[in-house]
């Protein structure tokens, strides 16, 4: 599977003002152009890649909304309808697979039953989730399902809604640095752009453009460990699989009573995924293949050196859940995403650009709904009508 490259889309030679300038290609940028074009504004997004290639292409494709609470449930909610329908016209695959859950323990039913007397999931017995993944029999008790969460490849979406966006007017200006915003004014290698607006989506590179602003919010890089794997499963995953270790991760369970016991019996078992601050879940892509994943560090500049630990750890853990052979694996990367106290990063700076970034991993899951939001707010924009593009 290779990654995206769009240097074709480049539209040089194109008018140097626009009514918004977005720095960055991710899916907060992307998301910031769609909000702008469907009200019929004139875009122009700079990246100093040729294609988006950061935390928006390295992930597990996995849009758990239903997961989520707080701010980022309301992000994750208002994000569901722009990807179904980016989907839909982009012309990317994407699945309303929800997600299942795999209960080891009796401790992580509870924390199952107690998130779904909010509604929006249900508990599954041993039975049928044996019907929905394809888990060894021995290793689980039960599960649940989430209703509300989408599936899609990061890899094939991102380069599909790229396309969509110029065929829409936005005039993506790859392999081009920015390198100074100052009030309508962005300072690029290939000269300067104004806007009445810009939107600046850079996500961990903050620290690179707007120091000042990461270090105010004590913006690091949290670096994750993933791979894909050639499997033979007795029957399709017919959803992302999260299990124990993911509910001690995401705000609608980790925040409860029965997540914190959750997390300490977890801890006090297994010190070694403990310390690898494992998420261990896994998404099919089409072709067949099963991303696995994922493990997480911490720092201003992580290291570029995976440990060979973590992959060891995820395939015995797959290996201990799913009824599988031994997997071939095809290829390993690490991810890079912003990390900071809070989920989110909105703010205004100092030059006036609005600055966004989800400070934690659920970009994908949360992007679109955070710059359709910010923006409509921070900008005055009504709210884009349905049927616009």
């Amino acid at each position: 599977m290779s990654g995206v490259h769009l240097s074709g889309v480049h539209t040089s030679g194109r008018c140097d003002t626009a009514d918004l300038v977005v720095v960055g290609s991710g899916i907060v940028g992307l998301g910031a152009a769609y909000a702008a074009a469907r009200r019929g504004l004139r875009v122009i997004v700079v990246d100093r890649t040729d294609a988006p290639a950061g935390a928006t292409i390295r992930n597990f494709g996995h849009l758990c909304i239903g997961a989520q609470a707080g701010e980022a449930r309301r992000y994750a909610d208002a994000s569901r309808p722009l990807w179904l329908r980016l989907a839909r016209d982009a012309g990317f695959w994407l699945r309303e697979s929800g997600t299942l859950v795999a209960a080891r323990h009796d401790d992580e039913i509870a924390v199952l039953e107690a998130a779904a007397r909010d509604g929006g999931m249900r508990m599954l017995d041993a039975e049928e989730l044996l019907r929905l993944a394809p888990l060894r029999a021995e290793a689980v008790i039960g599960g649940a399902h989430i209703d509300t969460d989408l599936q899609t490849d990061p890899r094939s979406a991102a380069a599909a809604i790229v396309r969509h966006l110029a065929r829409l007017g936005v005039d993506f200006r790859f392999r081009t640095a920015v390198t100074a915003v100052a009030g309508e004014r962005v300072e690029t290698t290939r000269g300067t752009l104004t806007a009445a607006h810009v939107v600046v989506a850079v996500n961990h590179d903050i620290d690179q453009l707007l120091p000042e602003i990461a270090e105010r919010r004590g913006i690091e890089r949290c670096a994750l460990d993933m791979m894909r794997a050639a499997v033979t499963l007795r029957h399709p995953l017919s959803a992302p699989l999260l299990t124990g270790w993911s509910l001690v991760r995401y705000g609608r369970f980790a925040g409860t009573p029965e997540g914190a016991r959750l997390r300490e019996r977890l801890h006090a078992e297994r010190p070694d995924l403990a310390a690898l601050d494992l998420n261990q879940m896994y998404t099919q892509l089409p072709d067949g293949t099963l991303i696995i994943g994922d493990s997480h560090a911490t720092a201003t500049t992580p290291a570029p050196f995976q440990p060979e630990a973590a992959f060891t750890a995820f395939l015995d853990e797959a290996a201990a859940l799913l009824d599988m052979p031994t997997p071939r694996v095809l290829e390993r990367w690490q991810g890079v995403y912003a990390k900071a106290a809070g989920d989110f990063l909105v703010e205004r700076g100092d030059a006036g650009a609005l600055v966004l970034a989800a400070t934690t991993g659920i970009g994908m899951t949360t992007g679109l709904g955070l710059a359709e939001e910010n923006l409509t707010a921070a900008f005055g924009w009504t709210p884009a009508m349905e049927g616009t593009p």
